[in-house]
């Protein structure tokens, strides 16, 4: 249950950067809970792969290309699914800047209300 709720907290995030951002557009909210259960996937089984063949310049750059693997992440997601849409690896970088703040805020604030439950 605890996954279905962040997997619902992301879509939303999603949802709501698609209005904020320009260069993101997504069709429905479908698409969104199809978007974010794809980048969770990615995360999981791609990522891990990009960071080990880009350590050398990640280290030279001191860890700002991170940022780049995320937004090739995006941009993947992108390709993978029809009606996600993002133009450009800035504007990929930049969503997925704006998607893990968003992410911490959302997950954050579930954590709290378990807490005030609990009490």
């Amino acid at each position: 249950m605890k996954l279905i709720i962040k997997l619902l907290l992301n879509a939303l995030a999603v949802v709501a950067l698609s209005k904020l951002l320009s260069g993101v557009n997504v069709d429905t909210y479908t698409t969104a809970i199809i978007v974010a259960v794809v980048l969770s996937i990615l995360n999981v089984l791609v990522k891990p792969i990009l960071i080990v063949l880009t350590l050398p310049i990640t280290i030279l750059t001191l860890g700002l290309f991170l940022l780049i693997v995320n937004a090739i992440i995006i941009i993947l997601a992108d390709k993978l699914i029809d009606g996600f849409t993002v133009n450009g690896i800035w504007t990929a970088a930049l969503f997925s800047i704006l998607l893990s703040v968003l992410q911490s805020i959302l997950h954050s604030l579930l954590k709290d209300e378990k807490r005030t439950k609990n009490q």
